[in-house]
């Protein structure tokens, strides 16, 4: 696995593994994974949807970007802003970090879980 992913995938999967916590991140409250997951949720995948075929038959995990200086050193959260969307699709194994005020996808990586190098 690139080294340098590795770092935000790390990060995705405390997102995603998380649990019923609401901020999660390796440095503080950098991610605030969205709790209003119907309509909301659903409306970012729609946008992000229109702009790259994603996952199907799976529900992503939404989260949004809080704290961009928490992230600063992971390379998947180079471009990223607050309020920038994440969508984590574990058993597809894809993350997408999108931008909704700009409509554009930032970043996509794979996902994996488990130990890394």
């Amino acid at each position: 696995m690139n080294k340098n992913i590795a770092g935000p995938l790390l990060l995705v999967a405390v997102v995603l593994f998380g649990g019923a916590g609401v901020f999660l991140s390796q440095q503080g409250n950098s991610l605030a994974q969205n709790t209003d997951v119907g309509s909301q949720s659903a409306s970012v995948v729609t946008a992000v949807s229109k702009l790259i075929a994603l996952p199907e038959g799976e529900t992503p995990t939404v989260a949004e970007v809080t704290d961009t200086d928490a992230l600063k050193d992971q390379a998947f959260f180079a471009k990223a802003k607050v309020g920038d969307q994440v969508l984590i699709y574990a058993q597809a194994g894809r993350a997408y970090l999108f931008d909704p005020k700009a409509n554009k996808i930032l970043e996509v990586a794979p996902v994996t879980f488990g130990e890394t190098e």
